[in-house]
């Protein structure tokens, strides 16, 4: 095969899963792609891939016994994740690797996610997992990492096994020998903008007008969008941030389901990028279906989203605490602030006749925020008149990205 031809790790444990192992690398292969086998096996016999297990081992910051001297099954697996992160981002600075496929367990799951996670946005990665029909945040985190459900348990092939995994191997396959057309907007200075369904009207506005300068990058404000955001100031891949929907900010406060954690405006706060932002959806918290709504929150206002989603109108205490939350941050930036306040509502349901619309708690919010915010020469407060989703507001926003890069 052609050595210049990409490279793609196949990664298990192979003490326990070289069947299914094998028979994705084959299909890699017989597909042009370049394929080495990892294994992250604790009781595997040497030989068993192109990178044993003692190999991965070895690259423990304590060495291998970190891996193979525990008794515990529990410790030796976290060890030999640890390594196999070690031995992936020692060649990836090599440029060794181009995509990864893994196939596991809970135990192999947690081993491989870390080490997929460390390659770059765009390079393939994808895991089987019998994981995958549940909560797969913490296997994906903020990475684009694609996890497959196998159906049935990794435990030998039979005709449906054969099925899902060639289907595995034939996807990476082609994200991989087919990649993205090449980008003729690639000299656009990149920002990200956050959004709800509820300021979709203002965010799509705002990218009109920006698109034709800028690569306007969308992240949805549902607790991993807001992270995601963060993670890419924090790695130079932005230049500017339009933070219109903050309402992640609220829902960490008061423990929504929309929680991006404590470092929410850190684009700002501590790397310095240009923010340009806004107070929308901070009229909800978001919750489950309405048998998940904790019994404390027992009459107040909702307002059913869909099946899986209920909304809760946030309260003047909540706004308050948003508010304060915000002022903190935003007073710590380094670099140019522009905050605008929509005194006409801050959601398409918090207007005159819609279900979340409590002008008294948004002004709790627009108050806290005059007063707690420091204005600068470099830091700035605009209270606008118009409603969130208003054109004019949207123009207003555009207006002052424009001015601070």
């Amino acid at each position: 095969m052609n050595r210049a031809s990409p490279t793609a790790w196949v990664v298990g444990t192979f003490d326990t899963k070289a069947a299914e192992l094998d028979y994705l690398a084959g299909l890699l292969r017989a597909a042009g792609v370049r394929v080495v086998t990892v294994d992250i096996g604790t009781r595997s016999a040497p030989g068993a891939a192109d990178i044993e297990a003692a190999t991965v081992a070895r690259h423990h910051p304590r060495g291998a016994g970190a891996v193979f001297e525990p008794s515990d099954r529990g410790e030796a697996v976290i060890a030999m994740s640890e390594a196999l992160v070690e031995l992936v981002r020692e060649r990836l600075a090599a440029g060794a690797i181009q995509a990864m496929l893994g196939v596991g367990g809970s135990g192999g799951s947690s081993m491989i996610a870390p080490a997929m996670r460390l390659l770059p946005i765009g390079s393939p990665k994808l895991l089987v997992s019998t994981m995958a029909a549940g909560d797969v945040s913490a296997y994906v985190g903020v990475a684009d990492l694609t996890l497959m459900y196998p159906v049935t348990d990794i435990a030998g092939l039979n005709r449906l096994s054969r099925t899902i995994l060639a289907n595995a191997a034939h996807a990476l396959a082609g994200m991989l020998l087919h990649r993205a057309p090449a980008d003729h907007g690639a000299d656009k200075p990149s920002i990200g903008l956050t959004m709800f369904g509820v300021t979709t009207p203002c965010v799509q506005a705002v990218r009109g007008l920006l698109e034709a300068d800028f690569d306007t990058q969308v992240f949805h404000a549902n607790g991993a969008g807001g992270r995601t955001l963060e993670a890419l100031a924090a790695a130079g891949m932005l230049r500017a941030v339009v933070d219109i929907t903050t309402t992640e900010v609220g829902q960490h406060l008061a423990g929504g389901v929309c929680d991006a954690g404590p470092n929410r405006l850190d684009a700002a706060a501590r790397h310095g990028l240009p923010w340009v932002g806004s107070v929308g959806a901070l009229d909800m918290i978001n919750w489950g279906a309405p048998a998940t709504i904790p019994e404390r929150h027992r009459g107040r206002a909702f307002h059913v989203h869909n099946a899986q989603v209920t909304l809760m109108r946030s309260n003047a205490q909540e706004l308050e605490a948003a508010a304060q939350r915000m002022a903190e941050q935003l007073n710590r930036a380094r670099g140019p602030v522009r905050l605008l306040l929509p005194l006409g509502g801050l959601s398409m349901i918090d207007a005159p006749g819609q279900p979340f619309h409590d002008p008294a708690a948004d002004a709790v919010l627009f108050d806290t925020l005059e007063r707690l915010f420091e204005v600068s020469d470099t830091h700035r407060l605009l209270k606008l008149p118009h409603h969130i989703n208003d054109p004019a507001f949207a123009a207003a926003v555009a207006e002052q990205l424009r001015a601070v890069v």
